[in-house]
C-alpha cells in the first residue's frame, strides 16, 4: 500500500483505517504501511536510538476517583506508600550512577503533597543532577502551581488526555473530572513552557473507533512533545475489573500514526504494552516508538503502585534488569541511549 498522508484525513477516514488495519488479535506486518513508514520516519530524526528514563514512582495515594486505575480513592484495598524527598533523591543517585539524565516523578495526586514540597524536591533534584532533563506526571493543578514547577527547573510535563470524546471521558471519571478540565490543563502546561505530554487508552470499557479517531484528530490539533498510549488493562479493584484488556494489535497500529502525525514526537513503548505482550517493548519499537521507561523506584514499593493488573516491575522493566533491557534492544538492532533524550531530534548531528 502506498503511503497516506494521515494529517489530512477526515474523522470519518481515520474511522475507516483504524477499523480496517487495527482489529484482529494477528500481530500486523511490519514491513508494510504504517510500520515501515513510521519507522523511516522516526528514523529520520532520531536513527536507531532509543531513550530509557529513570522512572520514580513516588507516591500511590490519589484524590481522584478514576474508573479504571487501582490508585483510585475509593480503592480502600490498595497499600499506600509516600516517599521522602531523600528516598526520591537517593532513586536518582542510583539511576544517575547507572548512566540515566532523564529522570521521571510520577504519582497519584496526593493531597498532602503540596505544590512548594514537590518543588523543593524538584529543585534539589536539578541542583545535584544538573545535566539531567526531569518530567512530571502528577496530575491536574493550578495555573500557578504549574508556573512554579516550571520555574523550579521541571522540563517536561506528562498529562494523559486518556480520550479526547467528553461524553467517553464521563464513561471512564466520576462527574466531578471532565475532559474540557483536563484539555484545559494541557494547553496551560504549554503555555508555561513545559514540553508536554498527552495520551490515551487503547481498549478502555466503551471506546469506539471513532473515539480512537477522536483521539489523533486533538493529538494533531494540540501538538505535543510527548505521546503515551498502551492497552487498557483491567485492575480487580475497580469498576471495569471484568473487561477485557486492550488489544495489542490496535495499540502498535495507534502508535504508528500518532508517529505519522507527529515526526519528532517523543514515543514510549509503555509498559502496559509489555505488561499485555511478553515482548511489547519491541513490538512498539517497530511501530516507531522510541522511549522506554525503567522503573528506579525502591523495589519494596514497586507492587502497590497498582494502577492495573499484572503490571511489570521487575526484569527488563526496572533498573536492576538494565544490563538484560540493553541487551534485548541492541539485539533488535536499537541504541540503547542514556543521554536526556530531548524533544526535536538529531542536532548538528548529535542526539542529546
Amino acid at each position: 500500500m502506498k503511503n497516506i498522508d494521515v494529517s489530512a484525513l477526515s474523522k470519518r477516514e481515520l474511522t475507516e483505517l483504524i477499523l480496517k488495519y487495527g482489529q484482529g488479535e494477528k500481530l500486523p506486518d511490519f514491513d508494510v504501511w504504517p510500520y515501515s513508514e513510521a519507522r523511516k520516519i522516526r528514523d529520520i530524526y532520531y536513527g536507531k536510538n532509543v531513550f530509557l528514563r529513570g522512572l520514580v514512582e513516588f507516591t500511590s495515594y490519589c484524590k481522584q476517583d478514576c474508573l479504571y486505575c487501582g490508585l483510585r480513592r475509593s480503592n480502600l484495598s490498595a497499600k499506600r506508600y509516600r516517599l521522602s524527598r531523600e528516598q526520591i533523591l537517593s532513586c536518582c543517585e542510583t539511576g544517575y550512577e547507572l548512566g540515566f539524565r532523564s529522570f521521571v516523578l510520577q504519582g497519584g495526586e496526593d493531597a498532602h503533597i503540596t505544590a512548594e514540597e514537590l518543588c523543593g524536591t524538584v529543585k534539589e533534584i536539578k541542583k545535584r543532577f544538573s545535566n539531567c532533563a526531569l518530567t512530571l506526571s502528577v496530575g491536574e493543578m493550578s495555573a500557578e502551581n504549574y508556573k512554579k514547577l516550571r520555574k523550579a527547573g521541571a522540563d517536561r510535563y506528562l498529562l494523559r488526555h486518556e480520550t479526547a470524546d467528553s461524553e467517553h471521558y464521563s464513561k471512564l471519571h466520576p462527574s466531578s473530572q471532565t475532559f474540557e478540565k483536563r484539555k484545559e490543563c494541557l494547553y496551560v502546561l504549554k503555555e508555561t513552557g513545559f514540553h508536554t505530554g498527552v495520551g490515551f487508552m487503547v481498549g478502555s470499557p466503551a471506546q469506539t473507533a471513532e473515539n480512537l479517531a477522536e483521539d489523533l484528530l486533538f493529538i494533531k490539533e494540540f501538538q505535543p512533545h510527548m505521546v503515551g498510549i498502551g492497552p487498557f488493562m483491567p485492575h480487580h479493584a475497580t469498576p471495569f475489573a471484568a473487561e477485557h484488556a486492550g488489544s495489542v494489535r490496535m495499540t502498535l497500529f495507534m502508535l504508528a500514526m500518532v508517529r505519522l502525525l507527529l515526526p519528532e514526537v517523543l514515543l514510549p513503548a509503555t509498559t502496559a504494552l509489555s505488561s499485555v505482550h511478553g515482548n511489547g517493548r519491541i513490538l512498539g519499537l517497530n511501530a516507531g516508538a522510541n522511549v522506554i521507561m525503567s522503573n528506579i523506584s525502591p523495589s519494596d514499593v514497586r507492587k502497590d503502585y497498582s494502577i492495573y493488573d499484572f503490571k511489570r516491575v521487575f526484569g527488563a522493566e526496572a533498573f536492576e534488569g538494565l544490563a538484560l533491557l540493553k541487551e534485548e534492544l541492541e539485539q533488535n538492532e536499537y541504541i540503547p541511549c542514556l543521554t536526556r533524550g530531548d524533544y526535536g531530534g538529531i542536532e548538528n548531528g548529535k542526539i542529546t
